[in-house]
């Protein structure tokens, strides 16, 4: 047996030990804990840490050079540099519960960031965009399973489940036949809540309501533009194409789960979007055409203040299709809401051009008369002189009516517009309102008309007939891209900066759709939407606003289909700095990139990028 002495010095020194384990453990945490502190936003599934790069112009997420990302203290990042000869390596990846993100209609950042929103108004289902700090700075992995998209026009009527694998709807609007699930596919069968028998019963039977020839609802060509609203899968959308009117299919986030992304897995045009307390996206007198088919919307609310924004965007005599049960049933409640609507469209100087069955069309009046003759003290009112009918951005519904202007009252039905599709290439009476005169936008076509067979040229050895479908012209001007693309089955969402809002009247007035759009923020799409996407000068345009460019190409990348081309015409800085980022987004597939013939809108040297997408999953 040891003496005392002996084990009380071996207890002592275990202890010792022990307070060494201890303090060591602890300095380990602590110095974790100061990692995890500093790195964490980087590596969690997605949130950005801005503000926090080093002095070498290194980051720890990406690996590589990266310019200092712009926030409210940090200077815009720069084009200067060596950068052509720098990579980024890798991006990080979000996690698959990430897969559908809407970065600006995510519904938990409503929570978490604890908004004071007015459910009965849909505020939830408006924007609200993460500030800088909750950005998510990762790629969007597709679904496991994910296959290339169904080509048009197959794809109207088919898609594949595990690209949208949500199946709910097929239950419960099954009597509806909006659609079946149907082995690996899910099919459209082109039924609505309105329309059992198909929409293109539906539609032809309004074209007779409207005594059109041959129910053709586009009456030669005069009916072009149409909103949906409350649009379902966009069935009704989707066959308006056959009688050459195009439709801007619109519909919220809501309980109807991914309404639109099946629209636009479909390939038919349409954007998420909510009647609430916003004005639509969309200037005035943009749309011969408004439908509602049982849209379980309160047009009655707030002293009409819905309608009376349809009223704002429908052009001159233009019709709202009402199908819904105010419209049709006996019963008290709704015959009480049919009285009402009916004295409030009244009111609004609409008349009834036709009402059969379930459904009844009012047509907007052609002048101010109406409006002059009204009782003083009428609800609604006319606007004041100082509203901009066509100030749509983030801008608040007005409850009031807006008469046409004297220019507008002495043109013809229509406001002056010849039909589709001469439309597409004659300058429209707005241009005066741009100061653009018919000769610039004439040679804006002719431009754009070169520019679109050389990038075609280029693509060549890479595409087929149904490559592509969905395309986004990111800065559109005045619409040339879209228009030069009018011989091809493709749809363009022509999407006008707000900085350049007065162009997208424009647009419309040719007969193509669009939208405003800040590219500071996030757009309202599901991710793997758009199977191209046209960028010109859109960098150099987004520098000078001091925003992020890795948002920029993160969201390009979020908005792409795999397999996905990108083009980008910028300038020769700007087209090095997106080059660093080709092999870390995934976008290396192919690339190509040439010296572009100077034209008229040239602005200095330029280059043309044009890049693919791969396919990827998430283990990659």
């Amino acid at each position: 047996m040891k003496p005392p002495q002996q084990q009380r010095g071996n207890v002592e020194g275990v202890l010792l030990s022990r307070k060494l384990f201890s303090s060591l453990l602890i300095a380990l945490i602590v110095s974790l804990g100061v990692v995890c502190l500093y790195y964490g936003t980087s590596f969690a599934p997605g949130l950005r840490r801005r503000g926090h790069h080093p002095a070498d112009g290194s980051d720890p997420v990406f690996r590589g050079f990266i310019a200092a990302a712009s926030d409210e203290d940090d200077d815009p990042p720069s084009f200067s540099g060596d950068a052509a000869d720098l990579v980024v390596k890798s991006f990080p990846v979000c996690d698959m519960r990430f897969s559908e993100l809407i970065p600006c209609l995510d519904r938990n950042l409503i929570y978490q960031l604890k908004l004071k929103l007015n459910l009965s108004l849909m505020e939830h289902y408006e924007r609200h965009c993460p500030p800088p700090s909750r950005r998510y700075n990762c790629l969007i992995p597709p679904p496991i399973g994910y296959k290339t998209a169904i080509g048009w026009p197959a794809s109207r009527d088919e898609v594949w489940k595990v690209n949208v694998p949500h199946t709910h709807l097929a239950g419960e609007k099954s009597d509806q036949r909006w659609m079946v699930v149907n082995g690996d596919k899910i099919n459209f069968p082109g039924g609505g809540t309105h329309f059992h028998f198909g929409a293109g019963r539906y539609i032809a039977h309004i074209a007779q309501m409207l005594k059109f020839p041959n129910d053709n609802l586009s009456d030669g060509g005069n009916i072009r533009t149409a909103l949906d609203v409350g649009c379902g899968v966009a069935s009704f959308g989707a066959y308006l194409l056959s009688h050459n009117i195009i439709a801007m299919s619109l519909a919220p986030n809501d309980v109807h789960e991914n309404q639109i992304q099946f629209a636009l897995e479909r390939g038919i045009p349409s954007m998420l979007g909510v009647l609430g307390t916003k004005r639509l996206p969309y200037p005035s007198r943009s749309f011969e055409l408004a439908h509602c088919s049982r849209c379980r919307i309160d047009w009655l609310q707030r002293d009409g203040i819905l309608l009376l924004e349809l009223d704002r965007v429908l052009r001159p005599g233009g019709y709202f299709v009402y199908s819904s049960p105010e419209a049709y049933a006996t019963d008290e409640k709704n015959r009480r809401i049919w009285r009402a609507m009916s004295d409030l469209v009244q009111r609004m100087c609409w008349r009834i051009a036709s009402k059969k069955n379930q459904t009844v069309i009012w047509a907007k009046p052609l002048t101010n008369g109406c409006y002059s003759r009204r009782d003083p003290g009428t609800i609604p009112p006319l606007c004041s002189s100082d509203n901009d009918p066509d100030a749509a951005w983030h801008v608040p519904m007005k409850p009031c009516i807006t008469p046409y202007s004297k220019k507008e009252v002495n043109r013809a039905k229509g406001s002056e517009l010849v039909p589709w599709p001469q439309r597409l290439t004659t300058p429209p009476p707005r241009l005066e309102e741009l100061g653009i005169s018919s000769e610039n936008f004439i040679e804006d076509n002719e431009i754009w008309h070169w520019r679109v067979m050389q990038y075609w040229k280029q693509m060549n050895s890479q595409i087929a007939k149904d490559s592509f479908r969905n395309v986004m012209d990111m800065r559109a001007n005045l619409g040339g891209f879209a228009a030069s693309l009018a011989n091809k089955d493709v749809w363009v969402m022509n999407v006008v900066p707000v900085n350049e809002s007065s162009k997208l009247k424009v647009i419309y007035d040719r007969g193509l759709l669009g939208t405003l759009h800040d590219w500071c923020e996030s757009f309202s799409t599901y991710p793997r939407t758009y199977d191209l996407l046209h960028a010109w000068l859109l960098f150099s345009e987004i520098e000078k606003q001091g925003c992020n460019l890795e948002d920029l190409l993160i969201e390009m990348d979020r908005m792409l289909r795999p397999s996905g081309f990108i083009i980008i015409r910028d300038k020769v800085p700007v087209i090095n700095y997106v080059r660093m980022f080709l092999t870390s987004l995934k976008w290396d597939l192919w690339s190509s990139e040439v010296e572009p013939k100077v034209d008229a809108l040239s602005s200095g040297e330029e280059r043309v990028l044009i890049v693919r997408k791969k396919l990827w999953k998430e283990g990659d």
